[in-house]
């Protein structure tokens, strides 16, 4: 599943990539030679978008779909364990990427049903591909966005408050998504730092009651957050936590 994720997302920038119009792609009115030169600078041009718009293929990865929360969840984590660089960044890099697919599975899925395949078959155009595919997304979207946030990105465009969110564009629904996401991240990453907080404290306070002041309490904390986390199998409470935070 993790292929077919991202042969959608991929298909989804290239949708997005070629579905320009041609005349919005050169100056209208400018004839660049006969019939086959004119479409060959047309390619040409093509090809340069969809180069340059799969530069950015890992900012779609990060601010339309749940990756952000996750990874913040994660870096939260382990900084409130103090671990440091355990786990290390590729790690917990693959398992927010593995999670954020297992997460979008039913949006990719149904963007596979009603977009690229019926684009792939040829029954609908490029354009209707790129819509329904970027209409789903949207959705997603919207249902993990503040309203607070859409309508700072209202006001400061001077757009009007649509009746529907999904008439809303798409630089208007990721810069909102990708502040509520960070919102909920650090709510999370907060509650995760009160126990560990709690445990700092007290090994703190113990080792200045025994006037054993040269001696960091972070050496002596650390086995005992860690064996807390480990007794309440904390990687499946705070996996957990996160599939249900988007349902």
């Amino acid at each position: 599943m993790s292929r077919k994720a991202f042969l959608i997302l991929l298909t989804i920038i290239l949708i997005f990539a070629f579905s320009v119009p041609a005349s919005a792609q050169g100056v209208t009115g400018i004839i660049f030679g006969d019939g086959e030169e004119t479409a060959a600078t047309v390619d040409t041009v093509r090809i340069m978008i969809f180069l340059t718009i799969l530069t950015l293929a890992p900012s779609f990865l990060i601010l339309t779909t749940s990756f952000t929360r996750i990874i913040v969840v994660l870096s939260f984590l382990r900084n409130a364990l103090g671990t440091q660089q355990t786990p290390p960044n590729m790690l917990l890099i693959g398992l927010a990427l593995f999670l954020t697919l297992f997460v979008m599975q039913p949006v990719y899925t149904v963007i596979m049903d009603e977009a690229l395949t019926p684009f792939m078959e040829e029954e609908i155009s490029q354009e209707e591909a790129f819509e329904a595919a970027g209409d789903h997304l949207k959705e997603f979207m919207l249902r993990q966005t503040r309203e607070k946030d859409l309508a700072l990105f209202l006001r400061a465009s001077g757009s009007e408050n649509p009746q529907d969110p999904m008439d809303l564009g798409l630089t208007t629904v990721v810069p909102a998504f990708a502040l509520s996401e960070l919102k909920t991240a650090f709510s999370i990453g907060f509650i995760i730092f009160i126990p560990f907080l709690v445990i700092d404290m007290v090994v703190s306070s113990i080792l200045m009651s025994m006037g054993m002041f040269m001696l960091p309490p972070v050496m002596i904390s650390l086995p005992f957050k860690v064996l807390l986390f480990v007794l309440v199998d904390g990687w499946y409470l705070v996996v957990e936590s996160l599939l249900e935070s988007f349902m």
